[in-house]
């Protein structure tokens, strides 16, 4: 089993009030396997996957990315860990604005210790992206930006993949051009786990979860 997470809890207090964005929730993934998480908006989606890739710490329970822990460690050690086993494309997205597309591929791979300009170039063909290898991100349109976002999460051929809502800026064509991509990406053994609202995204899944107040459904 690639990732492991068991028995998440995750609370946020200001003041008096607290939020119980997680509770008690346990997330797997296999090789190859391709799993959606839908939820309407404020159900945890988004905390969840901060937990899972390590960008944030559950206050209950752990995560495992390929037998290796990476909840509950210095941060300097989860970075590591993340930056080999871990491809992350959230909503913020994840280019650097002072590099080109390519250079933000070439940097990914670095820190992951796994260049490899063959694969480099067959993501940016891929992802119709050839003609935008020496653009900088602030001249991407969302939709091209979205890609080489995906592109960089891809670089170094995680084992695990996650992703919140990789489609939301693209067309139907595009949606289904990247959607083929993170298939093809999952027969190579990475699991994925993409938090969306697309009925694509949801209808290419092998397994749909669905997260209601911190809590699977």
């Amino acid at each position: 089993m690639i990732l492991q997470a068991e028995e998440l809890y995750r609370f946020y207090r200001s003041g008096e009030e607290e939020t119980r964005a997680l509770r008690g929730v346990s997330l797997t993934a296999g090789a190859g396997e391709v799993v959606a998480i839908s939820g309407p908006s404020g159900s945890g989606k988004s905390t969840l996957l901060n937990c899972v890739t390590g960008l944030d710490d559950p206050d209950g329970g752990s995560v495992r990315i390929a037998g290796r822990r990476i909840s509950h460690l210095p941060e300097a050690e989860k970075a590591r860990l993340r930056s080999r086993l871990v491809g992350v494309l959230f909503q913020s997205g994840n280019l650097v604005g002072h590099l080109t597309v390519a250079r933000n591929l070439r940097l990914a791979q670095a820190l992951g210790g796994r260049p490899d300009r063959a694969y480099l170039d067959e993501l940016l063909d891929r992802l119709d992206l050839v003609g935008l290898r020496d653009a900088w991100p602030s001249a991407l349109s969302g939709g091209e930006a979205a890609r080489a976002g995906l592109a960089v999460a891809l670089a170094c051929r995680p084992a695990l993949l996650v992703a919140d809502e990789p489609t939301g800026e693209l067309d139907a064509g595009s949606e289904a051009s990247v959607l083929d991509l993170i298939r093809d990406q999952a027969r190579e053994k990475t699991a994925v786990v993409i938090a969306s609202h697309s009925a694509a995204v949801r209808n290419r899944a092998d397994r749909v979860v669905e997260l209601a107040d911190g809590r699977l459904v």
